[in-house]
Order: C-alpha cells, then sequence, then structure tokens
C-alpha cells in the first residue's frame, strides 16, 4: 500500500461515522421495546446463526447512503455480499453485529463501517445503537470514543487481565472453543465473552479488556474494531492464514505488555486445533 495513493482517510472517517450513526438510528428504531424482537427473522449457517429483517435494512440503508457520499466505491457487506470489480478501495460493512444479542434485547450490539484500502483497513466507525457512542478511528491518526483519545491497557500481566473472546455457530467448533477458553481461564484474571466482535475489539481499544481473541470471524466482524484497537496502541494479529500456533483464521489483539503470553497461552492450550 502506497501512503501517496491513499484517498483522504479523515473524508472516509467522516463518511463511515455519518453512514453508522444513520444506520444505528434506523436499527434501534426497528428495535422496539425490552421484549425480544418481532421482526422477521431467518437463519443462515446454522439454526442459531440468525439474521433479522433489522440486518437487511441497516445493510441497505450503508448501501445507499455510501452510494451518495462516495458514489462508485465497492461495499461488502454481510448480507449483500461484494459489489466490487478489482476496486482498490472496499467499504467492508457489518449491519448488525451482535445479532443474536439484538434479538434478545441485549444492549451490546453494533453497526460497524470500515473503508479498506489494499485489502488494509484505513478509516472506521463502530457505532452502538442501544448507546449512541461511536468509535472510530483513521490508520495513523489514532482512535476515539465520542471524541476522546483511546488507549489500550498498560497491563504486563496475563494472570491479572481480563480476556475477551467468542464462539462459532457450528456446536462442534464452538465446543473446541470452549475446552481452549477452560484451559486459557486458568492462566488469566478472567474471561468475557460478549457476543460482539466489533465492540470487543473497542473494548481493547479503551482498556476495558486487556486482551480479546476468536477463531473463525468474517472480515466484517473485525474491519472495524481491528483498527480501532490497533491504533490505540494494541498489538493486532488478523486472520491470514499462516502456521504459528495460534490457527490461520484467529482475530488477536491485546495490550502490548501481555501479547507475548497471551500468544503462548493459546498456542499451549491449543489454539491451532480450534
Amino acid at each position: 500500500m502506497n501512503p501517496s495513493e491513499l484517498p483522504d482517510t479523515d473524508l472516509l472517517r467522516a463518511a463511515a461515522v455519518t453512514v453508522g450513526t444513520e444506520a444505528a438510528e434506523l436499527v434501534q428504531r426497528l428495535r422496539g421495546g425490552l421484549d425480544r424482537f418481532a421482526g422477521e427473522v431467518d437463519t443462515k449457517s446454522t439454526e442459531t446463526d440468525v439474521v433479522t429483517a433489522a440486518d437487511k435494512a441497516s445493510e441497505q440503508l450503508v448501501r445507499a447512503r455510501l452510494a451518495e457520499l462516495r458514489p462508485g466505491e465497492a461495499v461488502l457487506g454481510e448480507e449483500g455480499g461484494s459489489d466490487s470489480s478489482g476496486e482498490r478501495l472496499l467499504w467492508v460493512v457489518d449491519p448488525i453485529d451482535g445479532t443474536v444479542n439484538y434479538l434478545y434485547g441485549l444492549p451490546w450490539y453494533a453497526v460497524s463501517v470500515a473503508a479498506q484500502f489494499d485489502g488494509v483497513t484505513v478509516a472506521a466507525a463502530v457505532v452502538e445503537p442501544a448507546s449512541g457512542r461511536v468509535w472510530s478511528a483513521v490508520r495513523g491518526g489514532g482512535a476515539t470514543l465520542d471524541g476522546v483519545p483511546l488507549r489500550a491497557a498498560e497491563t504486563t500481566r496475563l494472570d491479572l487481565s481480563l480476556v475477551g473472546t467468542g464462539y462459532a455457530y457450528a456446536a462442534e467448533r464452538r465446543a473446541r472453543q470452549a475446552d481452549l477458553s477452560a484451559l486459557l481461564a486458568r492462566r488469566t484474571r478472567d474471561l468475557r465473552r460478549t457476543g460482539s466482535a466489533a465492540l470487543d475489539l473497542c473494548a481493547v481499544a479503551a482498556g476495558w479488556l486487556d486482551a480479546y481473541y476468536e477463531h473463525g470471524l468474517g472480515r466484517w466482524d473485525w474491519a472495524g474494531g481491528s483498527l480501532i484497537a490497533e491504533e490505540a496502541g494494541a498489538v493486532l494479529r488478523l486472520p491470514d492464514g499462516s502456521d504459528d500456533g495460534l490457527g490461520g483464521d484467529i482475530t488477536l489483539a491485546a495490550a502490548p505488555g501481555i501479547a507475548e503470553d497471551l500468544a503462548e497461552a493459546l498456542r499451549v492450550a491449543g489454539a491451532a486445533e480450534v
């Protein structure tokens, strides 16, 4: 990626924030009250992998608004796939990250909108419909929560670290992930599983989690939150198929002081077999 060829990342960030905020407002209106989501619900890869009418409406809004604000640029969305034609700039969209939480009424879900250039995220926004909080970042320009700069935790002890994770929809893989978590729990302060990868990555950026890892995420799950974590100073590893003892499809973000120890603990616990 040649920096001189980059589009204006501040403009990309502004577009991500604008579109993400509008989609989040729509998502919250469609959610309604405190009961379970009453709209249309379908399933995808398994019976536990759900997609709601709000997911589809959110992505439609994001695509339409990006077409207005950034005409001609390609979009990859979790629900609608990609309309890219080899363009170097690609918008990667998760219309609701944490759909199961959304379905049940748990407020930990978000809209993620990220701009990637040559496969690398250069600007992003993650917006929480329930709270209205806006996380955003530009590559080389830092990360913020509602305009306040973020910084990853300064912890240096894995045994005193709070670590987030997540599980697959397929029961067999979820069981292997749970086994890995059980082993890692012996090496950390505690584990958290909230159900939104984007927000877990943002939590690492804020120091609310000392680290986060998960196998099997889609690009839309990590595209936005990973940049926010990285720009806050977290050590980042994205899925790349490499054989380094962690598994080629792991996403990991950690405070610098524990990154190596966490990676080694995951290797010893059998992360590559998950």
